[in-house]
Order: structure tokens, then sequence, then C-alpha cells
């Protein structure tokens, strides 16, 4: 009998999953590390057609035809754009070259998934959503996926909940010498306190460091500070934020765990804690199983590529999804990243 239930269990937990099908044809722009990495095995997973690969060599071409049957590999953007079976395009290309390519397939009318970053400012931001506007791309999304990591959609909605104190960021990385830190890399940590705090004003910024940053934002219900570094280490680099609220601390950890540490008890205003011993309790909001090597175990979910791709492409097949992404939903990201970039008030020590 309980056999019987759990081999049902299974049947029906495969059978939903083969039913997830995609009907459109899709096309991939770019072929880096990052894609090969945590886009195109999610692509692979969920059988999302592609029907082109776009790359700018012509060997490169060849030899993704022999890589991967019964995708056309092609050097040309406009052979794709003028396909009508294409609905939706993920570009996954050089940074500086995003804001163009996005322009063009704003222009055509697909839907577009636009890794970030998007574009280089906040005035090219706001030129690309008035092409989707004028040319009714039904769906665009940015490729910030921290916002649908689980992590940050759980901390979210206890955050939405709870009496906001202050917060703590770190973002800790190694030399970048390959692009621009604070568009690349610093767009991460940005947009995640943009998404769970809300609009941002800075009230204090020190450049320590070519690269490096220390901030102090006030957004509506909260201040925090920030710590953006390219002088510490890839091998052990860090990414963790630690949000003050009036019930309890909680801790983000590389997007794999999220923890609740209680506030301390006090009488009369005095800790408690502080009159005898107390066992420490953390509640784990959520945690990343490495034991077991299921989907939702895997740093592909976890750091919310998963959740994007799919999001996506449901959308351009006409499932109702909100959109975490839009082009207008990062724009205080930008404003702020503006600010950065062009503030020459800004004090720089170093």
């Amino acid at each position: 009998m309980i056999q019987a239930l759990i081999n049902r269990y299974k049947r029906m937990r495969t059978e939903q999953f083969l039913r997830q099908t995609y009907h459109y044809q899709y096309a991939f722009v770019g072929m880096g590390q990052h894609s090969l990495t945590n886009l195109y095995p999610v692509l692979h997973y969920l059988g999302v057609p592609l029907k082109y690969i776009c790359v700018t060599s012509e060997r490169k071409a060849w030899l993704i035809e022999q890589k991967f049957p019964g995708v056309k590999a092609t050097t040309s953007l406009c052979e794709i754009l003028s396909d009508s079976d294409v609905k939706g395009i993920f570009v996954s290309a050089s940074p500086t070259a995003h804001f163009s390519i996005a322009s063009q397939v704003l222009r055509s009318g697909k839907s577009l998934f636009i890794e970030k970053p998007p574009c280089q400012s906040l005035e090219e931001l706001d030129q690309l959503t008035d092409l989707q506007l004028l040319y009714g791309s039904p769906v665009v999304m940015v490729g910030l996926q921290k916002r649908y990591a689980p992590a940050v959609q759980l901390l979210k909605q206890r955050l939405g909940k709870e009496h906001l104190i202050n917060y703590d960021l770190h973002y800790l990385t190694s030399a970048y010498p390959e692009g621009n830190a604070l568009l690349d890399l610093y767009i991460h940590p940005l947009d995640l306190v943009c998404h769970l705090f809300g609009k941002p004003e800075i009230l204090a910024c020190r450049q320590v460091a070519k690269g490096s940053y220390l901030l102090m934002l006030q957004h509506p219900h909260i201040v925090g500070t920030l710590e953006l570094s390219t002088a510490y280490t890839w091998t052990a680099a860090e990414e963790t934020l630690k949000a003050c609220t009036k019930s309890g601390i909680y801790n983000l950890s590389q997007m794999e765990e999220l923890t609740l540490a209680p506030t301390p008890t006090t009488v009369m205003g005095i800790p408690v804690e502080k009159l005898h011993t107390r066992h420490d309790t953390k509640e784990i909001v959520f945690r990343q199983n490495n034991f077991t090597p299921t989907l939702v175990n895997n740093q592909v979910y976890s750091q919310g590529y998963f959740n994007e791709i799919a999001i996506f492409a449901d959308a351009v097949e006409g499932h109702h999804h909100t959109i975490a992404t839009s082009l207008k939903t990062i724009r205080e990201t930008y404003k702020l990243i503006d600010e950065l970039q062009n503030n020459t008030s800004i004090k720089r020590w170093g």
C-alpha cells in the first residue's frame, strides 16, 4: 500500500514535469562562460526550444553547430529578428554591447531577456523603456537573478511585516580588470537593497580605493551601510546581508542560507542575557541542502537563475507572471548607479 502511494507520487511528479512544454521558438545571443555555466543548462533542463545561437565568430558558429545538433548558429542578429517563428530572445553578450543589442530586439517587437547590465546609464535605460512602449515588446526581463532567489523572496515577504531598524551589507571580491565593477558586479547588491527596502538616498559615500565604496543609504523605513569592494579575494568572496528588525536579526549569506535570531528579552530595559546564560536560538528560514543533489539544492536554483528563465519563458508562452526585473522596476537601481558614477562630490580616499 505504502509502496503504491510512493510510486504514484513519483509518477505524478514526473508527468507534471513532462507536461511543462514550450511551443514557441527562441534564440540566444552570446556564448560566454556565464551563459554556458548558468543559463544554457536551465534552458536544456526546461526544454526551451532554441532555434538560433548568435555569436560574433564564424569559427565559433561552426563549433556550436557541431556541439548542439538542430540549432542554427549565425553571426547575423538581423536573421533572427526577421524570423517570425522566434518569439523570445535571450541576450548575454559583452556588457558594453547589451544596449545596442537590446535596442534592436525591442524594435523587432520580440520578447527580450537581457542579462545585467542591460545598459550603461539611466539615460540608456529610459531609452530602452521608451522602445518597449513604442514597439510593443510583450515581455522584457533584466537578468538580475537575485530577486528570484528563494532566500531573497522569503526575506522580502518577512521584511514586509517587520518594523525595520537598520541593515549592513558586504559584497567583497578581488580585482576585476575585465570590466566596470560598479555596473558588472555592484549592480547586484545595489539592486538587492533597492528591491528589499525601496527607494534609496545616499547619506554618505567614500571611495576608499579604486573600485571600492563605503556607502550609507536612507530608504523609506530603514537606514543601511554597504561595503562594496574589489580589494579582497575571489577564493573566499563574500556576499552577506544583516537586517535588524524589532523582532530579530535576519542574516542572509551567499543566497544559500537565511536565518533569524530573535531579539533577546529585556526586563525594564535590562537585557536578560546579561543576568544569566542563555542558549542562542536561531530560526533557519532557508538553507541550501548540499547533501541531496536535487534541483532546489542546486546553486543555479538557489541563486535565482532557474526561476528567472522559467518565468520569462512562461510569460512569453502567455502564462501570467509578475516580472520582478522589468525595465521600470530597476530604475531606482540605475539612479543610484548613475549618482555613484557621476557625482564628483563623492570623497575619494586612497
